[in-house]
């Protein structure tokens, strides 16, 4: 009560979660979680909001990836984790394409049902220590050999945020990619309006009841409001100061970390 009504917070029925940087900080040690991230995922659910984790970690598969949230005490299953993997597996099937995958070793069997044989098409993901120059040099040699060549990029993101510092993303090798083929990466995951728009679809929630919270200014942030989502930056993971003068990307809030935002936003249902 008495508790100013933050305009953000109107007639939501669902909420999208960024995982990396909003519920953990991986790391070479599996990672840690953000203070009072576990409790805040266990008031969304009390609260009967729908719920959607959306990640584009691709170091894993989905189960693995939800065993290692589940064992730093998160509530969450497969069922409620929108990744790239499978929408792009599902994009490879419609479309005939037999992938050469620059992947981490950890992601490849989510391909394991798509046929890999004489490949026509690249699909790059976050392969960290897999991202070497023979490695790189390889999908080039796919990409260049085709007429028209296809790239798919499981994310854009440049960098990402580990216990023990930055890491360089997906997207930096993808733009190296585009750069030597003179190709236009498709994007699977964050900011692609259909990742959005299925994570919609899967909560049965439109986009004006449902709000993205994430620390990935242009691919959560960003990304969220051209689907006609409301959006929330979170002052964890990789955000930085620099990210509050953003050009294009205004989030209808700032919020100090996700417990801060469940905080205000349970206040007013």
């Amino acid at each position: 009560a008495g508790v100013e009504m933050a305009a953000w917070t109107r007639a939501v029925r669902g909420l999208l979660l960024d995982v990396s940087g909003v519920l953990y900080d991986s790391g070479g040690d599996g990672g840690v979680p953000i203070a009072g991230s576990v409790e805040a995922v266990r008031r969304i659910k009390a609260s009967g909001l729908k719920l959607r984790f959306c990640t584009n970690e691709t170091q894993a598969t989905r189960e693995e990836f939800v065993k290692k949230l589940q064992g730093m005490g998160f509530d969450i299953s497969v069922a409620e984790v929108t990744a790239p993997a499978p929408a792009a597996c599902r994009i490879l099937e419609e479309r005939s394409l037999r992938p050469h995958l620059l992947v981490h070793n950890d992601l490849v069997p989510e391909f394991a049902g798509i046929d890999k044989a004489n490949p026509n098409c690249v699909v790059i993901g976050d392969a960290a220590e897999n991202f070497t120059y023979a490695n790189l040099n390889e999908a080039f040699r796919v990409l260049i050999g085709m007429e028209k060549p296809v790239l798919i990029s499981l994310g854009r993101g440049r960098y990402y945020k580990e216990t023990d510092g930055l890491k360089l993303d997906v997207g930096a090798y993808m733009k190296a990619l585009e750069y030597a083929c003179d190709v236009q990466a498709e994007v699977v995951g964050k900011p692609a309006k259909a990742f959005f728009e299925s994570a919609l679809a899967e909560m049965g929630v439109p986009p004006q009841e449902a709000i993205m919270i994430g620390d990935d200014i242009v691919n959560d942030v960003g990304g969220a409001q051209r689907c006609g989502m409301r959006a929330l930056q979170v002052r964890t993971g990789k955000y930085r100061p620099c990210d509050e003068n953003h050009p294009h990307v205004k989030p209808d809030a700032y919020v100090n970390n996700l417990a801060e935002a469940v905080d205000i936003l349970l206040q007013q249902l």
